[in-house]
């Protein structure tokens, strides 16, 4: 099984089907090894959180759920397009990431 994800915690990810359509968000956790990211703002999910402590209160929380990496796109941080992602090696000799976008290009 491949276990390469083609976001990093951090960048800003645009949903590009189901539910959450059009959404856009920061990703907050990735887990390469089921292929799942989590997104903030996206996929909200009702938890029922039991009191574990004495005084600490229990109820439901709202809290963000994992989602497929394959349903969302990184965004551009120039053109601010959701576009795929091109790797090439820099002068430097760093390995980096672009932009696939005809017109922008862009090193990220």
């Amino acid at each position: 099984m491949n276990n390469k994800v083609h976001v990093k915690t951090g960048d800003t990810v645009m949903v590009i089907n189901g539910k959450y359509r059009g959404a856009k968000g920061k990703v907050m956790q990735v887990s390469p090894s089921e292929g799942k990211v989590i997104v903030e703002g996206v996929n909200i999910v009702s938890k029922h959180v039991k009191p574990r402590k004495m005084g600490e209160a229990g109820g439901i929380i709202k809290a963000e759920s994992a989602l497929y990496a394959d349903k969302v796109q990184l965004v551009c941080p120039k053109c601010g397009r959701p576009t795929r992602v091109g790797h090439k090696i820099d002068s430097k000799g760093n390995k980096v990431r672009v932009c696939k976008k005809s017109d922008c290009l862009a090193e990220f």
